[in-house]
């Protein structure tokens, strides 16, 4: 069973346990900090994989690791310890993120601009962009790339807008090459 149905499960029962217990936002959260730091600490993964390290050990390492945590959270962390699955740990966070936002409504987005983005600016991207997505938001990641020279291109799922500069010139190359090219 590939991996990505295999996450989708834990997450899904993780989401429905979520809606049950009242506590989506939570888990939320809960998932955003262990994405983050399993990001940020690959050593973190190599403990957890070390084939030397007792399974107890693993899980107390979790437990201090994402002290705070929920009971049902640190519970589903230390199940994946328990069947050699620490490598669904991101994709398991992924997957009940994108869960929670559909639910929610919204989508996230990756925007890339020549300068930092201000929180209207945001909010009104946000309401230009979701109706075309079918959402009734979007939560932007700002990603600031000056190879743009302007406008901005926009990353939803696995769609693109492309409004920038640098875009809208690369297609106008295309177009003269082909033109070139049949004449």
């Amino acid at each position: 069973m590939s991996e990505t149905v295999v996450a989708k499960r834990y997450a899904d029962a993780l989401f429905e346990l979520g809606q049950e217990k009242s506590k989506l936002d939570v888990f939320q959260e809960e998932m955003n900090i262990l994405k983050k730091v399993a990001r940020e600490n690959p050593s973190l993964e190599n403990v957890l994989k070390h084939p030397r390290i007792p399974a107890d050990r693993k899980k107390e390492v979790m437990t201090n690791s994402f002290k705070g945590f929920s009971e049902e959270v640190l519970h589903t962390l230390h199940l994946l310890i328990d069947r050699h699955r620490t490598d669904l740990m991101v994709p398991l966070a992924d997957r009940f993120l994108v869960r929670v936002n559909d639910y929610q409504g919204v989508q996230e987005a990756v925007v890339y601009t020549v300068r930092e983005m201000s929180e209207d600016e945001k909010q009104r991207l946000s309401r230009t962009f979701a109706p075309k997505v079918g959402k009734d938001s979007l939560i932007i990641d700002n990603r600031v790339d000056p190879d743009l020279l302007g406008g901005m291109r926009i990353r939803i799922g696995n769609r693109i807008f492309d409004g920038s500069l640098r875009g809208k010139l690369d297609q106008m190359e295309r177009k003269l090459l082909s033109a070139n090219n049949r004449g």
